[in-house]
């Protein structure tokens, strides 16, 4: 039987890092990936540009993550940080650049140029990557694993499992390793889709197609629940907002803002009776619009309501909202009345939009649940359950927000197992 030290099943982000780690301490090192090339969802990433890593600290990156998730990160971090993924790039002559809200990205803009980076990187550690061979079956014989693949079974004494989880399964990533993971012991956290677009019925949304807002906050609402308690519901809409950049689609709504949000959407049973309420101006407060509303319309008041709000929004939103709010687009700013600009600053401020669900795993880039947390061990990514067994990346249960967040763990992930097995 082919024998190896290590054997690693997935060349993504993860699976390219612990085999070159591995393979680097000298470990007779096998990475399998089913497709016919490495890095499939790198490729994809960022609209091919593939957002490395976000720019903060190992704190920063843990942070984003939440407590649960944040905690077992921190010993991985501990050995690859932002920084340190950045160095990593560098070293494989790929340079960077940091983007407004903190994204970091090649210079060139390339994916490519991070798989080919990936991919050298590899190659120098000695390790040995197979294309095109597809792991079907992981069992413990004894002190030592024996994997089925389309071209034969091998064996290894440790082998990590980096085959991401269900998100964009067009690359590859079927879940396959979640069967394997509960065949050896252990427990799969429900998979979920997260930073998945969130699909309205609203037909005035799709008209919107197109319109993009840099900032934008957005609270997710049950629509057919009230808060749990009264004491707590500060605390819940904290949880369930999130801000960033928005886009109208042609389905519903996409871009950071929503995509972040959707996770609440697939994680709660209120799924599928959801509402987005959106503040289209979260830098100015409620008061202040209504207040420069009252001014301009004694200042300024023969100015058509709609010219106002287009200084301030889109033309095309500021025209949807206006019609929402039941004002017509040419009515001077002199002649509201103060129901009518209430309602305008409602609908600026707080604007409700239904949410029927999210487009799944199809379009989401990343998945929620997974291996469960608890059975492996954050120091080294070994299995409590199973020893020789290591988890990276997408398959465990860890899922952060849009922004880089997502390929800095599987690259510190990656890492640690690849130091440990």
């Amino acid at each position: 039987m082919d024998r190896w030290d290590v054997i690693v099943i997935g060349a993504g982000a993860a699976g390219l890092v612990a085999a070159t780690h591995a393979a680097a301490r000298g470990r007779r090192t096998l990475l399998l990936e089913k497709n016919r090339k490495a890095g499939a969802k790198i490729l994809m990433s960022g609209g091919t540009r593939c957002n490395l890593t976000h720019a903060t600290d190992a704190a920063g990156i843990a942070a984003a993550f939440g407590r649960r998730q944040g905690s077992f990160l921190r010993s991985a971090l501990a050995g690859l940080d932002p920084e340190g993924v950045i160095a990593m790039f560098r070293a494989a002559g790929v340079a960077t650049k940091l983007e407004p809200g903190g994204k970091v990205f090649p210079v060139s803009d390339s994916a490519v140029d991070v798989q080919r980076a990936l991919l050298a990187t590899l190659a120098e550690s000695g390790a040995e990557l197979r294309l095109g061979v597809a792991a079907t079956a992981v069992e413990k014989r004894g002190e030592q694993f024996v994997i089925a693949t389309s071209a034969g079974d091998v064996e290894c004494a440790a082998v990590i499992l980096t085959v991401g989880g269900q998100s964009y399964p067009g690359c590859g990533t079927t879940g396959d390793g979640y069967a394997w993971a509960k065949s050896l012991g252990h427990k799969i956290v429900p998979p979920r889709p997260a930073l998945a677009p969130l699909v309205s019925p609203a037909a005035w949304v799709a008209e919107l197609r197109g319109v993009t807002l840099p900032d934008v906050i957005v609270e997710m609402r049950p629509t057919g629940g009230a808060e749990t308690q009264a004491s707590s519901a500060k605390k819940q809409r904290a949880e369930r907002t999130r801000r960033g950049s928005f886009l109208f689609t042609h389905f519903g709504l996409s871009g950071p803002a929503p995509m972040n949000a959707s996770g609440i959407v697939t994680s709660s049973p209120h799924a599928g009776g959801w509402q987005a309420v959106c503040d289209f101006l979260p830098e100015t407060p409620a008061e202040q619009l209504a207040a420069s509303l009252a001014s301009d319309a004694t200042s300024g008041g023969s100015r058509a309501v709609v010219t106002w709000l287009a200084e301030r929004l889109p033309r095309r939103l500021a025209e949807a909202l206006l019609d929402g709010a039941e004002i017509p687009h040419e009515r001077r700013l002199a002649e509201l009345p103060r129901r009518e600009r209430a309602a305008l600053v409602d609908a600026v401020k707080a604007t409700a939009i239904p949410v029927s669900g999210s487009q799944g795993f199809k379009k989401a880039e990343v998945t929620a649940g997974g291996v469960e947390l608890g059975e492996v061990d954050s120091r080294t990514m070994q299995s409590k359950l199973v020893p020789g067994l290591y988890l990276a990346g997408e398959i465990l249960d860890v899922d952060g927000p849009i922004g880089g967040y997502n390929f800095q763990a599987a690259f510190s992930t990656g890492r640690l197992a690849g130091e440990s097995a």
